[in-house]
């Protein structure tokens, strides 16, 4: 196996054997979320020779893009393997010339220009790895089961819709949260600067108490903070909640005969 600086290592997720009109294809869902497509085994269905076939791949900018090498469990064991993208398939066909195969296999030609991606993309989605020559057909005359195949299907897609919208949505929430925090206010709890102006109310008010009872007096006050707030910590305090707890410890820093500012 010669690679050249253009064929992408791959790693994969996930492995599926599926059944075109009795050729076997090996495909691959790769850890960049592509689905891909052993070229060898295509090349063998359809008669034509793939090392030729993927040195055309290479000259076309396109092809060449969705060429990768990934490791597949095979009969003679685990091989290193040249695949390509399932949806550039189409395109490599496209290049293949009808009349340049036999009439015996013509027509299996244009059945892989025609379903090849398709067929291989549903093994991963709708778990469908067979190509059957009548199942159009059988969707086609609207009987009860086929009426009940496609609600799945419509129940399948609306489910898979919501899991990328609710993906979606937390990751603008994710967004949101590294954007606030980089503004220095994450809108739920103090900035570093409004903790530090509670920090130092704290010690004021510990240190007016502490002239009165002879104790340190720290714990004390810090306790009484996140007693009327509900915290553990005052860098915990809701950034909503600040104002009032300023007024609280000025207030009782005032009661200590404290003067102000802190």
């Amino acid at each position: 196996m010669v690679m050249t600086m253009s064929d992408k290592a791959l790693v994969v997720s996930e492995q599926r054997d599926v059944d075109f009109y009795g050729d076997e294809l090996t495909a691959a869902r790769g850890s960049d979320g592509q689905i891909y497509v052993s070229i060898r085994q295509m090349c063998e269905s359809l008669g034509v020779d793939d090392n030729g076939q993927r040195q055309r791949m290479r000259r076309q900018p396109v092809l060449s893009e969705g060429i990768g090498v990934c490791k597949l469990h095979t009969p003679g064991g685990v091989q290193d393997t040249f695949v390509l993208r399932v949806d550039l398939v189409p395109l490599w066909l496209s290049g293949i010339r009808t009349s340049a195969v036999s009439d015996e296999i013509r027509p299996k030609l244009e059945r892989f220009q025609r379903e090849a991606a398709k067929v291989l993309w549903e093994a991963f989605q709708q778990g469908r790895l067979t190509a059957d020559l009548d199942f159009d057909a059988l969707l086609a005359q609207d009987s009860p089961e086929a009426q009940a195949y496609k609600m799945a299907q419509a129940v399948m897609q609306l489910a898979r819709n919501q899991l990328l919208m609710r993906s979606q949505l937390a990751d603008h929430a994710q967004r949101l949260e590294t954007i606030e925090a980089q503004l220095g206010d994450t809108g739920r709890n103090v900035t570093p600067d409004q903790a530090s102006q509670l920090s130092q109310a704290v010690k004021a008010v510990a240190l007016a108490q502490g002239k009165k009872t002879g104790r340190n007096e720290f714990g004390a006050v810090y306790g009484e903070l996140y007693r009327k707030f509900g915290i553990t910590g005052y860098k915990m305090l809701p950034a909503r909640r600040f104002d009032e707890a300023m007024k609280f410890l000025t207030d009782w820093h005032e009661e200590l005969g404290g003067m102000l500012p802190f």
